[in-house]
């Protein structure tokens, strides 16, 4: 029996939850190796070449202005990226990391109220308690404290948020009122250029960080085959493949299912990170994984009773 669009869409989408599981692995590999802004500019820079092969119809129909709009998107998201990879290359423990930064998606609706001045939804508050519990038993197992790369993965999970709310912006028409009372349209960004762009954006804001902060002669003196391995693993695989699936996803099906899939990915990484690296977690460290997973889930509440009465009929 052939799969209808809804069903595609989110088979797809369980395969974006995993390539982009997979980019945490990627990367962390990567950035042992070599310094982490380098590694996130190459990487970004190749993939969004790559993406603009597909998107190069696009690409001129955006305007100065949607351009303007895209990098800006792209440089909240290039320093958002900036510090999630140094969270990473500091972090002891992959999973655990995962898990913090997916803190992000609790984090959309409160900079949406702070500078857009949304409401709050019924379900973030509900969502906060489980989150913040979940941090602190995270924070047992060094004192109460948070250490330096939690801090970090938080601060790009703030930041991530706040670009989650710039992109959706782009990606969407909207309307405002002008002083004199008129109405005025602001046209929507088609996907793929916007990606193409922001990927663009990111690679070029993190590679003028590594310039400035990392030293570049001896990653090029000391090159070696296994650095080309990941670099082009982790920007064709989970970059590039994840947001073109990720895309042909979201354009089978209007359903909203597909965001509870997508907060598997640190449930993956975890997965990924015990077989890849060994590593295992303290009591302490899986039931506040397990809290903030929680509050994924609590935060998406409506969309996953939904989907349950839907799986029911």
């Amino acid at each position: 029996m052939p799969l209808d669009n809804t069903a595609k869409s989110d088979l797809l989408l369980l395969v974006v939850t995993l390539l982009a599981a997979l980019g945490w692995i990627l990367s962390r590999e990567a950035v042992t190796v070599m310094p982490p802004l380098q590694f996130m500019s190459i990487r970004f820079l190749l993939a969004s070449a790559f993406l603009a092969l597909f998107a190069r119809k696009q690409l001129p129909t955006i305007g100065l202005s949607g351009l303007i709009r895209c990098l800006r998107v792209g440089a909240v998201f290039g320093i958002a990226m900036s510090f999630w990879v140094v969270g990473l290359q500091q972090s002891s423990h992959v999973g655990e990391a995962a898990f913090i930064a997916s803190l992000g998606v609790i984090m959309v609706p409160l900079i949406a109220r702070l500078f857009f001045g949304e409401a709050i939804p019924f379900y973030t508050w509900l969502a906060m308690p489980f989150a913040v519990t979940g941090l602190a038993f995270l924070s047992l197992s060094h004192g109460l404290r948070l250490e330096s790369a939690q801090i970090l993965l938080l601060v790009s999970a703030a930041i991530f948020a706040l670009y989650f709310n710039l992109n959706t912006r782009a990606a969407n028409s909207q309307s405002t009122t002008l002083a004199d009372g008129r109405t005025s349209e602001t046209a929507k960004i088609p996907v793929l250029a916007l990606t193409t762009v922001v990927l663009g954006s990111v690679g070029i804001i993190t590679g003028l960080l590594s310039l400035m902060l990392e030293p570049w002669t001896k990653t090029l003196t000391e090159f070696k085959p296994i650095f080309a391995f990941w670099i082009i693993a982790s920007a064709l695989i989970s970059t590039a493949l994840r947001f073109l699936v990720q895309t042909y996803a979201q354009s089978l099906t209007r359903h909203s299912n597909g965001v509870v899939i997508m907060i598997l990915e640190p449930v993956w990484v975890a997965i990924i990170a015990a077989f890849w690296f060994a590593e295992s977690m303290s009591g302490a460290q899986l039931i506040g994984c397990g809290l903030i997973f929680l509050s994924l889930l609590v935060n998406r509440l409506k969309v996953v009773s939904s989907l349950i009465r839907r799986l029911y009929r």
